[in-house]
């Protein structure tokens, strides 16, 4: 994966290096954005990075959130400013920081998913909406005490958008 630059408060740049720790594996190859609630992934991780016993303890989680690379993503797909989602005309024009699409400035997806099986280099999860291939960067898992402590709020077009997304 390659760096990117960052720029800081005074305006120096500065750039990050993210190793990927393993590899989305799925019968999915194509991004669409419905039903992926249908879908059993495999997430293999890659014991060049990662020590023998880096999954251990996962499987006492019921969920994980798997950060990983919309790496099919090209340079001039990419949105940085205000769109309408999915290009729904009914939808307001909003900035791509307030959307969850691929097209994003870093192209990084991150998923709260469900933990079916962990057997060392292999965690198998329920709902990851990744097709197959896209490098995994972390994985962690989900705790109650990291979760919204006030009630979500989000405009209606969002609970639309997200009505066959799982």
């Amino acid at each position: 994966m390659r760096a990117s630059p960052c720029c800081l408060a005074d305006g120096m740049q500065r750039t990050y290096t993210v190793k990927a720790i393993g590899t989305v594996s799925c019968s999915r190859s194509e991004p669409v954005d419905d039903d992926w609630d249908s879908e059993t992934t495999e997430i293999l991780l890659d014991a060049a990075v990662l020590g023998a016993n880096a999954s251990s303890g996962l499987a006492d989680f019921s969920h994980i959130e798997v950060i990983y690379v919309f790496d099919r993503v090209d340079d001039d797909a990419i949105v940085s400013d205000a769109r309408r989602p999915r290009g729904n005309p009914d939808w307001p024009v909003v900035g791509i920081l307030a959307q969850r699409g691929k097209n994003r400035p870093n192209r990084i997806g991150a998923t709260i998913c469900e933990v079916v099986t962990v057997n060392g280099g292999s965690i198998v999860v329920k709902g990851l909406d990744a097709i197959d291939g896209p490098p995994v960067i972390d994985i962690k898992p989900v705790m109650s005490g990291f979760l919204p402590r006030t009630d979500v709020v989000e405009p209606t077009w969002a609970k639309e958008i997200m009505e066959g997304y799982w």
